[in-house]
């Protein structure tokens, strides 16, 4: 399971400058803001910029640096699991998560806390005895909070983080580029977690797209 709200692009304007920089020639640029209605600002990107990204965009990375000034935010919320996998992308990244470390006892757990779409009957059962157990334990960390017994609740967190499984799901708030976007995109399209194949539907969905999947 995978689930991504609160997308915002920006950058174009900035992107767009410094694309031309190198053969000065900023009076073909022919992009500009437009107002969609309600004082809805739109940023549309003209014919001849829109050529210059797609050549630059398919001569490689090292053309297409302006991709890395258009500016990507999201709230992702995913399973451990594909976290792991997402962190091998440091360079042009930068996320805020919840803390599981100091939020996993200030709720019950149910089975929607974890992606289990995939589970067999067997396999979601012992989940629900997983879900049980770790209810049971935060009902004893908040007792032993009430009472002030730090060294029993620190052994009941101790359960909790070292037997989470990596299906659970966190949130982050994630920035990212259109460079990042397009090494994630030819690298993961295929990928064999339902994940990253709806990741990368999402990338597809994003302004202008096709200038990340060049």
């Amino acid at each position: 399971m995978i689930k991504l709200e609160n997308t915002d692009v920006y950058g174009w304007e900035a992107a767009i400058r410094g694309m031309r920089n190198p053969m000065n020639s900023w009076d073909r640029s022919d992009s500009k803001w437009k107002d969609i209605g309600h004082g809805v600002p739109y940023y549309e990107i003209g014919e001849n910029d829109h050529d210059l990204m797609m050549r630059l965009a398919t001569a490689g990375s090292v053309h297409a640096k302006y991709r890395r000034m258009i500016t990507v935010t999201v709230d992702i919320t995913a399973p451990l699991y594909w976290w792991k996998e997402f962190d091998t992308y440091k360079v042009g990244t930068v996320a805020n998560s919840c803390s599981t470390m100091h939020k996993i006892a200030d709720k019950e757990f149910t089975l929607d806390d974890f992606s289990h779409e995939h589970l067999t009957l067997l396999s979601n059962d012992a989940l629900s005895h997983m879900v049980n157990f770790f209810n049971e334990c935060v009902k004893a960390y908040k007792y032993y909070c009430e009472n002030s017994e730090e060294e029993k609740k620190k052994e009941i967190w101790c359960q909790m983080i070292q037997l989470l499984p990596s299906s659970y799901n966190q949130k982050r708030t994630v920035m990212l580029n259109y460079e990042v976007l397009a090494n994630i995109y030819r690298q993961r399209k295929d990928h064999k977690l339902d994940e990253w194949r709806d990741f990368c539907k999402w990338i597809e969905e994003l302004p202008y797209s096709e200038i990340i999947m060049a």
